[in-house]
């Protein structure tokens, strides 16, 4: 789950991060009252959407008058914002963050994530602020640090001081190092954070470290002991059938090909995908029923996949283990009929009762196409989208 630029910031405030003052806006009318309250020469108009790239899409703007924050909020308000990590279609800005001006000597990036690899905590650290960090270990890696944080060990001074050394921090601005790492690293592991951006960090021309904007994302399997992170979760910005998945228990991504997937286990579902994309198709989801799945649960999956009109076809593949074949062949032809499938159906079943849920599928007297084995079930769904 993600958050806005406003809440992250709000997050680290109080854990001693410093940030620059500032207020969320919902309409023209609190921009300029928050502009009002900053009372400084210069104040920034920042959109707030969950994607990077605002500035270069126009929707971070530094004024210097009361007016130019209302034009700039009748400006940005409602409009779409087009940036490269919302594609084409863009999104819509719903609020605003009206933030005081800074004095900035130099942009540095830094950002905490999880590291599955050595399942640490990994700091990246870079002199590059204020750029992508991708375009940056493309060009120029040798100005990236990557340090792994032991968690029986947590943050200590060593790592303080090869991040410090590695951002050419010198100093007073050195010396504050220390405490803003801690405040941090605190609110990444305290808040099960998964993702922890600040890009650009700034030394501000008083020497000052500042967190001049913030991304926060956080485990979704945590988010039961983080109520008062998951009341901060915007689902406007969320895809609509991701947000209907969640309330029935799939893990549902969506994508842009033409066959639907409807597969339990995350492994076998993204096996799936390749071999969809093998026989020279597009896979429209990933979709994981999970291990207990009722019937009820399979037809919300069929809504969920149909709901995209990209879809063309379908490609059911169960492994029943602990899932039973016989139940995902009821809920599948339910789902069929419930729904009126007229698109192709092709289903792959394997595992417990299997034999049962073949018959079950047979009687039903749909147009469901068997398939043998996952090769099997591949070349059958792309052939029937394709007409062939």
């Amino acid at each position: 789950m993600n958050i806005h630029e406003h809440q992250a910031k709000s997050l680290l405030r109080d854990y001693g991060v410093n940030v620059p003052l500032g207020f969320p806006a919902f309409n023209v009318e609190e921009a300029v009252a928050a502009a009002e309250k900053l009372d400084g020469a210069v104040t920034v108009v920042k959109a707030q959407i969950h994607a990077g790239g605002r500035g270069k899409a126009g929707g971070v703007k530094v004024v210097k008058s009361i007016d130019e924050v209302r034009s700039e909020a009748q400006r940005l308000l409602g409009s779409v914002l087009v940036t490269h990590q919302t594609g084409p279609a863009g999104k819509e800005v719903q609020r605003l963050y009206i933030e005081q001006g800074c004095d900035i000597g130099r942009e540095l990036y830094l950002s905490m994530l999880v590291d599955r690899v050595s399942s640490r905590v990994t700091v990246i650290a870079s002199t590059e602020g204020g750029m992508d960090i991708e375009a940056v270990a493309a060009e120029t890696p040798e100005r990236i640090i990557t340090v792994s944080i032991d968690p029986a060990t947590g943050l200590k001074p060593h790592h303080v001081r090869r991040i410090a050394n590695a951002l050419q921090l010198e100093g007073a601005t050195a010396k504050q190092a220390g405490g803003f790492l801690a405040g941090i690293y605190k609110a990444f592991i305290e808040r099960d954070a998964s993702l922890l951006e600040i890009n650009p960090l700034v030394v501000t021309g008083d020497g000052d470290l500042l967190a001049l904007d913030a991304k926060m994302g956080f485990d979704d399997n945590a988010l039961f002991r983080q109520k008062d992170v998951l009341a901060l979760r915007d689902l406007s910005e969320e895809d609509p059938s991701e947000v209907k998945a969640s309330e029935f228990d799939l893990n549902y991504i969506k994508l842009d090909g033409s066959i639907g997937c409807m597969v339990n286990g995350a492994g076998l579902a993204m096996a799936t995908m390749d071999i969809i994309k093998l026989e020279g198709g597009e896979p429209a989801n990933f979709l994981d029923v999970g291990g207990s799945a009722t019937t009820e649960r399979v037809t919300e999956a069929f809504k969920i996949i149909l709901s995209d009109a990209n879809v063309d076809g379908i490609l059911v593949n169960i492994f029943g283990g602990i899932m039973r074949c016989d139940v995902i062949a009821e809920g599948v032809v339910e789902a069929a009929r419930t729904l009126g499938l007229t698109k192709p159906l092709v289903v792959r079943l394997e595992g417990t009762n299997v034999e049962k849920g073949k018959e079950i599928m047979a009687a039903s007297g749909l147009d469901i196409i068997a398939a043998d084995n996952l090769g099997d079930a591949a070349k059958k769904i792309v052939s029937a989208v394709k007409g062939e």
